[in-house]
């Protein structure tokens, strides 16, 4: 019978190896490369549906420069005044200056009660509305197309537009019924910043641009799983995808880990040498994975929803899955998921009297012949990062 840690075993090793084999050879695309929505293509011929079609995307990048914004109306005939002239400011960036401009449109509703801290006479929760209920679209121009927030080009790009002059926002002589030339731009701000810059203490601030608190911010089309810095390593992926009952397609955010085998405690080169050394079976890796997948199967023989997980270091056995651990209560403390709660309590040690003494000792549980953790304890589902990967694909 093929033995599950001989695999895993295999797998460490021979993958390693081929890390290091493989450098010097050409890479071919990776499979999960057509998945990133923002990686660099060939631009298509323009239209002239596409040369006035500026709306940002999710293959404009996942960092941006946010430029400025203007504001709209937020009524089903789009947003007016503030929207047109945005598209036309994005025009100015792009033929002007040749930058990459996009616009982006974002609706605030401040028309709604919202739920405030505290009680109200009654013991209900506290109910609060706006002073000045108002709902409109905000449209923020951008320069997109950066791959990294470490990117070179972004740096120099933000320090180009801190000193652009764009016609369309630099003031000039006033037109008829005009407090200045952009006073007939929907940008509530522009007095403000006027303000500001008269009261300037110096000329060199004085004479900053109209853009100079432009900054860099990220792709807001784009979901928070790619700027998640924490993930697992492709290699890892690699290794679990294909176990049986693998903890990657548990499909909610938590689980409970209610068992832990630890393998090796380091891959330093003597550790390593002996770990290839070892006779197939015998290492630390395999008796950890053996475990594991022993112990998952014996739960789900008995209708226990159980997952596996396998790394270098140690393979661990999981229960449930849920979309959260708890619910925060009004005193701040965490009233524990029922669920999650009667798994820790049933796979929990248990407190028993010790063979030939009177002293009372903590016995883990067992299951066909496998221990359990002394203390289970809800975990967070492993995923692989998006982000990690697609920047580790770009910088080759």
């Amino acid at each position: 019978m093929h033995q599950p840690g001989l695999r895993f075993r295999a797998l460490v090793l021979g993958s390693l190896t081929a890390l290091l084999v493989l450098t010097g050879l050409a890479k071919a695309a990776p499979p999960w490369a057509q998945l990133i929505p923002f990686q660099k293509k060939p631009a298509p011929a323009r239209t002239v549906a596409s040369a006035v079609d500026y709306s940002l995307t999710e293959q404009h990048g996942p960092w941006l420069i946010l430029c400025t914004t203007f504001v709209g109306n937020a009524g089903e005939d789009g947003g007016g005044d503030g929207e047109a002239q945005a598209h036309e400011f994005a025009r100015e960036l792009r033929t002007r200056y040749r930058l990459q401009a996009y616009v982006y449109r974002q609706h605030f509703d401040y028309t709604q009660p919202e739920v405030g801290l505290g009680f109200n006479r009654f013991g209900g929760a506290k109910k609060m509305k706006p002073m000045r209920p108002v709902e409109f679209n905000e449209y923020a121009v951008m320069v997109g197309n950066f791959d990294s927030v470490n990117d070179p080009l972004l740096e120099k790009t933000l320090a180009q537009v801190k000193t652009l002059r764009p016609a369309m926002l630099t003031p000039g002589k006033p037109q008829p019924g005009q407090r200045s030339a952009t006073s007939a731009l929907s940008q509530p701000l522009d007095r403000i910043r006027e303000y500001y810059r008269s009261i300037a203490p110096t000329e060199e601030r004085k004479s900053k641009g109209p853009l100079a608190k432009a900054f860099v911010t990220r792709n807001p089309l784009l979901p928070d799983e790619y700027f998640v810095a924490k993930g697992l390593d492709p290699f890892l992926v690699e290794m679990n995808k294909n176990v049986p009952h693998s903890l990657l397609r548990n499909p909610k955010k938590y689980t409970v880990k209610v068992a832990t085998f630890r393998g090796v405690d380091t891959m330093k080169p003597k550790e390593f040498e002996k770990l290839t050394n070892e006779r197939q079976g015998d290492s630390k890796i395999d008796q950890a994975a053996i475990s594991a997948r022993n112990l998952c199967v014996a739960l789900r023989d008995k209708g226990v929803e159980a997952y596996e997980f396998h790394d270098t270091s140690e393979s661990i056995v999981t229960i449930g899955s849920f979309d959260s651990v708890g619910e925060e209560r009004a005193d701040g403390k965490t009233e524990i998921n029922p669920a999650v709660h009667r798994i820790m309590l049933e796979y929990a040690a248990q407190q028993q009297a010790l063979p030939n003494t009177t002293q009372m000792g903590i016995v883990p549980k067992k299951l066909a012949g496998i221990s359990f953790d002394t203390q289970p304890i809800p975990v967070e589902v492993p995923r692989q990062s998006l982000a990690a990967t697609y920047n580790s694909s770009a910088l080759r």
